[in-house]
């Protein structure tokens, strides 16, 4: 299936409204456009919105579910920790959360302000983030944040996951890597 061209939905599916991020249902039949596949989830084009539809949910658009993006080789189930975490490895993981609206990471779009990690009193590793978002009304942040909390908890030696969101300083453009802003022909 080639990004971009127009399919019909096989079977009404749940979803959220971006930027609003408001629960949604599109219905069996709807034609709609996928217009980015990044991260774990898929963005549609659909009556004029953009809808985020997750993975698991990918046959309903005629495709596959991608295999997960997790960085480290962790068991969630059974996680041990035999030292530090490695910062490069959350730089990784944060790599691979995306913006819906915008086909560019939030690391690279600026969003991310902070990292550090702490030793917990249990024995784990706490990673706290501090980040933004590229709009203060953006309905997507909790969405965002889930996707951090869940993609660094795969990272090794990472046992706690705490995300502040904050809008001072506010975001602007030239926050983004010199990468993103070629990335967007924003230079």
């Amino acid at each position: 299936m080639t990004s971009g061209a127009m399919i019909t939905v096989s079977r009404s599916v749940d979803g959220v409204l971006i930027p609003m991020g408001t629960p949604v249902v599109v219905p069996e039949g709807s034609l709609v456009r996928v217009t980015q596949e990044l991260g774990d989830f898929f963005t549609i084009g659909v009556n004029g919105n953009l809808v985020r539809i997750e993975n698991h949910d990918a046959d309903a658009l005629g495709m596959h579910a991608k295999e997960k993006t997790a960085v480290g080789d962790s068991d969630l189930q059974q996680k041990t920790v035999d030292g530090p975490v490695n910062e490069d490895n959350i730089w990784d993981a944060l790599k691979t959360c995306y913006d819906p609206e915008i086909p560019v990471n939030i690391v690279e779009l600026g969003l991310i302000y902070n990292v550090h990690c702490v030793d917990t009193d249990e024995g784990g590793n706490a990673v706290e983030i501090t980040m933004t978002l590229t709009a203060a009304g953006c309905g997507m942040g909790p969405f965002l944040i889930d996707d951090i909390r869940n993609k660094l908890l795969a990272v090794k030696n990472v046992t706690d996951v705490h995300v502040e969101l904050v809008f001072d300083p506010p975001w602007d453009r030239a926050m983004m890597s010199e990468l993103a802003k070629l990335q967007l022909g924003m230079f």
